[in-house]
């Protein structure tokens, strides 16, 4: 398990639509194991595999810091299902560190995946679990947090973009 570097905004893989994992071998579980080191290292609630540059359809959530009875959970090829719901919250990202933003998100997802022994699963949640699915799940679509914002408050941010691409 090594910490990867996560890429930050303007890095073009954060917009690619990210490919499906055909089998889920040893260096997919390598993957999702670094990317567990890297989440934790981070300190935050989900990782998709773009934002470590790594084009696949994986992502995961790590609720533990705020829920105790959470745990990470890997997220290989999902697709969702059926949303419901709406709330507005402030989210925020590790692609894009210190910007925090309120994005309107369903509060209720309904995916279907695979696991990391290759297990296809599905889960229901809702909350700020759910927020994460749906924001991870964005990322495989190379759809950014940002894009979920009113053109109003994106022209508030445009700075703090234009400085995190530039660093990129």
């Amino acid at each position: 398990m090594a910490v990867r570097p996560i890429v930050t905004y303007g890095d073009p893989v954060l917009r690619e639509k990210a490919k499906p994992v055909e089998t889920v071998d040893r260096e997919i579980k390598d993957l999702v194991a670094d990317m567990i080191a890297t989440l934790k290292d981070a300190s935050g609630l989900g990782l998709a595999a773009p934002q470590v540059g790594v084009s696949k359809r994986i992502f995961i959530t790590d609720l533990s810091p705020m829920e105790l009875t959470e745990s990470v959970r890997v997220f290989i090829n999902p697709e969702i299902l059926e949303v419901s719901g709406e709330v507005n919250l402030e989210e925020g990202c590790l692609s894009f560190p210190g910007l925090y933003q309120n994005v309107t998100r369903p509060d209720g997802v309904r995916v279907k995946a695979l696991d990391t022994e290759g297990n296809e699963f599905e889960l229901e949640a809702k909350g700020i679990l759910a927020r994460a699915i749906l924001h991870e799940y964005d990322h495989l679509e190379g759809i950014l947090f940002i894009d979920h914002l009113s053109s109003l408050s994106r022209a508030l941010i445009q700075g703090k973009l234009k400085k995190l691409a530039a660093a990129s």
